[in-house]
């Protein structure tokens, strides 16, 4: 079962029968968006069709690895250099082989296509913390901040990511807080009529003072969600990074809790850079999660591999801090080509 999201299970077991809520507790969220919500093994398996695809350049680059006849250094030269190619990185690279060749090792693998198996079990592995399901439910409502640089696909992912959650039951408000782009409101907007949710905007208004007006509203609307979709920049620019943690700052004082996620949605097809991104995105926001835009047909994806090892040294530099996970991945534009990221799929897609 595929979640798109989950809610937080309750400290302690429901009652047999239902009992009625009382006026000064918030309604539940409908039980259709507290349900772990299962894409129809149909769609996803049309999605990872499409997966395959788009990561197709990269996985028949690393299979000729296997083609030849004995596992000897030659092979994992070559196997160093294709995922070199892949994006991967030379830090998260040399984890791999190492891994692989332990593996090899244990197994007593003596034949080279049988190698292309362990390699997809080593990837699955440091993959493996950065799958986990975005969970809504525990504050109401979640609020969810999403950054990222112009272009990797920010806004799309806001509209793919609402109809998720609104046709899983919750309600959802947006807040138009990227008005650095001109076009970014109106564009948002189209998301919302298309969704049929609210949006909170202003002609010019300040970033900070958009996202307070939109949590402040979800609060006393009951919104389950409020999305904040902030002004795509670079981090090199240090003005606007001050934005984004004074959008932080401003939304804690509408609700002292939020935001409950900082999403950064990254683009498949720009490697190394891309975790140069979560790097100072992280380093600015303290992320929770990320979005991986664009896996379709250009992308190598090894990025990710690099990410998860990233996020692990992270994880011991701050003495066990949650992961940053990959909650979805996209292969297109259109809606049904963001779909959950699953560590397993990904690392066969990625060597099929």
């Amino acid at each position: 079962m595929f979640s798109f999201f989950k809610k937080k299970p309750p400290a302690e077991p429901a009652p047999p029968t239902a009992t009625p809520v009382p006026p000064s507790v918030p309604a539940p969220l409908p039980a259709a968006a507290v349900a772990e919500v299962a894409a129809p093994l149909a769609a996803r398996s049309t999605w990872l069709d499409k997966l395959k695809a788009g990561l197709r350049k990269t996985g028949s680059s690393i299979a000729t690895v296997f083609t030849g006849t004995q596992i000897d250094d030659a092979l994992y030269e070559e196997l160093e250099a294709a995922l070199l190619m892949a994006d991967a990185g030379t830090a998260a690279t040399a984890h791999l082989l190492a891994d692989l060749k332990h593996r090899v090792k244990d197994t007593k693998t003596t034949d080279p296509a049988a190698v292309k198996g362990l390699l997809a079990d080593s990837l699955t592995a440091l993959l493996g913390p950065l799958q986990r399901p975005l969970v809504i439910g525990a504050h109401k409502p979640t609020v969810i901040m999403v950054a990222g640089v112009n272009g990797a696909g920010k806004t799309t992912s806001i509209g793919k990511l609402t109809r998720h959650l609104a046709d899983s039951g919750a309600s959802v408000l947006l807040a138009a807080a990227d008005t650095f782009r001109a076009a970014a409101r109106e564009q948002l907007g189209v998301w919302a009529d298309r969704n049929t949710v609210e949006i909170i905007s202003q002609d010019g208004g300040d970033p900070a003072a958009v996202s307070f007006d939109a949590v402040s509203a979800g609060k006393a609307r009951g919104r389950d969600v409020v999305l904040v979709d902030t002004a795509g920049r670079l981090p090199t620019q240090l003005h606007l990074m001050e934005e984004l943690k004074k959008i932080k700052r401003v939304v804690q004082k509408a609700d002292a809790t939020a935001p409950h996620e900082v999403l950064l949605v990254i683009d498949g097809n720009t490697g190394q850079n891309a975790l140069a991104q979560v790097k100072a995105f992280d380093e600015a926001l303290g992320l929770t999660g990320l979005v991986v835009t664009k896996l379709d047909g250009t992308a190598k994806g090894g990025v990710l591999a690099a990410i998860a090892l990233w996020a692990a040294e992270r994880g011991k530099a701050l003495h066990g801090a949650p992961t940053v996970p990959v909650y979805f991945i996209g292969v297109g534009e259109k809606l049904e080509d963001l779909e959950t990221f699953n560590a397993r799929e990904f690392a066969q897609a990625l060597l099929s």
